[in-house]
C-alpha cells in the first residue's frame, strides 16, 4: 500500500525506485564507510585524511537524506535499515582496527569509485522515467567524483 499516489507510470517508478534505493544504500554505507575509517586512520597524514573523511560523511549522508526523501515523494518507501544496507551496497568491507593512511586513501579510492559506476548507471536509467531523479543523482554523483579525485590525489 502507497499512501503517495505517484505521478510516473508503475513500470516508470519501478525503474526509478530500484534506482533510488540503490542510491541510498550507497550513499548510507558510504558515510559508514568513511565514519569508520575516519575513526581507525593513523600515520603521517592522520589530520588530512581524517579531515577529508567527515567530508565524504557529510555529502554521503546530505545526499542520502534528498534521495529518500525523492522516493518518497514518489510512492516509494525507501529502505536504509543496517540488515538492508549490509546486503545491498557495492562497498566492500572495512579491515578491523587501526588503518594506515596511505591504506585509508585506498579504501576510499576504492569505495567512491565502486559507488560512482553504479551512480552513473542509475543516471543512464532515470533518464527517461524521472529527470528530476536523474538531476538527483547527476548532482550527487558531481560531488562523488570531486571526492574521488581528492583522495586519488592523496595517493599520487
Amino acid at each position: 500500500m502507497s499512501v503517495v499516489k505517484s505521478p510516473l507510470s508503475e513500470t516508470d517508478l519501478k525503474t526509478v525506485g530500484k534506482a533510488l534505493q540503490g542510491a541510498l544504500v550507497d550513499l548510507v554505507d558510504l558515510a559508514l564507510v568513511a565514519k569508520q575509517v575516519h575513526w581507525n586512520v593513523v600515520g603521517p597524514r592522520f589530520r588530512s585524511v581524517h579531515l577529508q573523511l567527515d567530508e565524504v560523511v557529510d555529502v554521503a549522508r546530505l545526499h542520502s537524506d534528498t534521495v529518500a526523501e525523492r522516493a518518497s515523494a514518489l510512492g516509494v518507501n525507501p529502505d536504509g535499515r543496517s540488515a538492508t544496507v549490509a546486503s545491498s551496497s557495492a562497498i566492500g568491507a572495512v579491515p578491523e582496527g587501526w588503518i594506515k593512511d596511505g591504506d585509508a586513501v585506498r579504501i576510499l579510492v576504492t569505495a567512491l569509485g565502486a559507488v560512482i559506476t553504479r551512480m552513473r548507471e542509475r543516471i543512464d536509467a532515470t533518464g527517461d522515467p524521472d529527470p528530476i531523479s536523474q538531476d538527483i543523482l547527476i548532482g550527487l554523483t558531481g560531488d562523488l567524483e570531486k571526492h574521488h579525485w581528492m583522495f586519488q590525489a592523496e595517493s599520487a
